[in-house]
Formats: C-alpha cells, sequence, structure tokens
C-alpha cells in the first residue's frame, strides 16, 4: 500500500528592513521551523525585503517544497493585533525604500494579471480562534503597497495560475512590533515574540482544519 506524502507547510518571514535589526515575521517563522500539527510539517524561510527579489526566493521556496498551505508573515508596526490580511492588490506604490534603495510608484506586482486577490485562508475562523485563545486578532483589509502586499499578490496570483499549485491555500498575516521595537517609539503596541508564535500555531491548526470559513462580520466603516 503506497505511503501518502507528508504535508508540507511554507512559512515566510521577512529579513529586518529601515532601522530595525530584527523583524518579528523572521522570528516566528524560524522558531516554526519543523513544528508539526494535525500531520503536517512547517518549513521557514526568509525572504528579503527586496521587491522583485522577495518574489525570487518565494518561487524557490515553492519549488522546493510543493507545500498544502503558505503562510507568509510581515510586520505591521503601530498595528496591536494579528492581522488576518484579506486582499492582496496588484500595486507596488513605496513609501520608502526597499533594502536594495528600490522605491516603486504605480507599478504592477504581475503584468497583465487581475487587479486584486483574496486570501484563501479561513480568515475568520482564524480570528475567532485567536480570539478564543486570549490571543489579539483582527481581518484587515489592506495590506499596504509596500514589500509585504507585493509577495502576498505573488503567492495569490501563483496558487491561482500554477497547476501543481491548485490545491494549495495561502494568504498573508501581519505581526505586531516586538517589544524592543516598540520601546523606540513611547506608546507603540507590541506583542511578545512567546506570544506571536502561539498566535501562528493557532493559525496554523485553524488553517489546516477548518476548510469552510465562519460567516459572522468583520466589516469596518472606514
Amino acid at each position: 500500500m503506497p505511503v501518502a506524502a507528508p504535508l508540507r507547510i511554507l512559512l515566510t518571514g521577512f529579513e529586518p528592513f529601515e532601522r530595525d535589526s530584527v523583524n518579528p515575521s523572521w522570528e516566528v517563522a524560524h522558531a516554526l521551523e519543523g513544528w508539526s500539527c494535525e500531520g503536517a510539517t512547517v518549513h521557514a524561510v526568509q525572504l528579503p525585503c527586496v521587491f522583485g527579489r522577495a518574489i525570487e526566493r518565494l518561487d524557490e521556496a515553492l519549488l522546493q517544497w510543493q507545500p498544502q498551505l503558505v503562510l507568509a508573515l510581515g510586520l505591521a508596526g503601530g498595528r496591536s493585533e494579528v492581522s488576518l490580511e484579506r486582499v492582496a492588490i496588484n500595486v507596488d506604490d513605496a513609501r520608502i525604500t526597499d533594502n536594495a534603495g528600490q522605491n516603486p510608484v504605480d507599478t504592477l506586482v504581475v503584468p497583465d494579471a487581475p487587479a486584486a486577490y483574496f486570501s484563501t485562508l479561513p480568515i475568520k475562523a482564524i480570528v475567532r480562534d485567536l480570539r478564543a485563545a486570549g490571543l489579539p486578532g483582527v481581518v484587515s483589509n489592506t495590506a499596504g503597497t509596500f514589500v509585504c502586499n507585493h509577495i502576498f499578490y505573488a503567492l495569490m496570483h501563483r496558487l491561482a495560475s500554477q497547476p501543481a499549485l491548485s490545491q494549495t491555500r495561502g494568504g498573508f498575516i501581519h505581526l505586531p512590533y516586538l517589544p524592543e521595537q516598540a520601546a523606540r517609539t513611547p506608546g507603540a503596541p507590541s506583542m511578545a515574540l512567546v506570544n506571536q508564535i502561539e498566535a501562528l500555531q493557532v493559525v496554523i491548526r485553524t488553517a489546516l482544519v477548518v476548510r469552510q470559513d465562519v460567516r459572522e462580520t468583520a466589516g469596518q466603516l472606514h
């Protein structure tokens, strides 16, 4: 009797950027390397905070691991909750330069591709389970227009257009500052690394178990 192929989860995080020497997205991804849940194992990959090169590294990881679930992580300094991003848009519009000094303005992430893609994660069920675990979570309707959205859009385009990835689900999650980062800005919200790791364990478990998202409000006025 043939043995079923192992289930693989690709977890990506970014290198530090701008003034920071640490990026919680990579710290969390790295901490979960090799962690197993519901028969699936996490494989962590660090992405450069560079337009274009981040996608190249993502493509390499997708080819290497051929995952059934992809969770891309990024930093959203100033946010106080784990943010499950709903939609990726096909535009790069950088307020600051990336780590290679690039500053694209009103540029398509993927030419001749749709304007946007929705996450295929059960984002509302994940927020529900985060809150049930005593962890702050929220559905977010914008991933910005920097390298986070850049990789989110590229990921969803690949999942939608490549037959080998047609059964793979994926999405993007923004994480708050770590306390040492927030200390530079009085009043800035933060979350301890141990809590961020715990939050991603909840995210992964729910993403693996829940196939149909719950239907409950997460709308916003602004």
